[in-house]
């Protein structure tokens, strides 16, 4: 209880300054190669819902572009995600901005990832207990299949890191994490270039 209402920020705080002091001069140059590779947008900014279901800008370099059809139509995320983007991805360095969104408090580094707002009248009772918790840049459900499971599984997931947070879960996460990230698993869901929609439940 201790470390869920006092201790997990100030680990936030204290490790998201660090990271961003040690990865500050590979976000300089990711943000160069954007500009001067002529991406657009170079960052990706989008609204989400956080600690109790607060919207907040979340931010990431962005991997697609803003291409559209004639009818002015976006088009499918697979024909938009770029080279550079899709390289981003698999390494994870497009998360990187989201240390900012960490240090200023709007996310955790563990937590319920923070999903689409259009989905906050789609869950359940149960599956809104993920917004009591700040939203992670990891998780539980993303060290235990990410993009390859199904909503219900991310969502018993979720709600299984809301009734046991707790440092050593959150250390475990994070190593995790890290482990994924070098071996490149679940990023996407087999058949998706990004993850498929939440409909809603059944």
């Amino acid at each position: 209880m201790v470390y869920k209402k006092f201790g997990k920020r100030f680990f936030d705080i204290s490790l998201s300054l660090f990271l961003i002091l040690i990865f500050s001069p590979i976000m300089l140059v990711v943000f160069l190669i954007l500009i001067f590779s002529n991406h657009k947008p170079v960052i990706f900014i989008q609204k989400r819902p956080g600690y109790n279901e607060q919207i907040f800008k979340l931010y990431k370099f962005a991997t697609m572009n803003n291409n559209r059809d004639l009818n002015n139509i976006l088009l499918a995320d697979k024909d938009r995600i770029t080279n550079l983007g899709n390289w981003l991805r698999k390494t994870s360095l497009d998360e990187l901005p989201q240390l900012f969104n960490v240090l200023i408090g709007d996310m955790s580094f563990v937590g319920p990832r923070p999903l689409l707002v259009e989905y906050l009248d789609k869950y359940n009772t149960e599956q809104k207990r993920r917004h009591t918790v700040k939203p992670g840049i990891t998780g539980y459900a993303q060290v235990n299949g990410r993009n390859n499971i199904s909503w219900q599984k991310k969502f018993e997931l979720d709600i299984y890191y809301v009734n046991k947070i707790n440092f050593l879960l959150d250390v475990r996460i994070l190593i995790s994490t890290l482990i994924k990230v070098f071996k490149k698993e679940d990023i996407s869901k087999t058949g998706f270039v990004t993850t498929d929609k939440f409909l809603g439940n059944e």
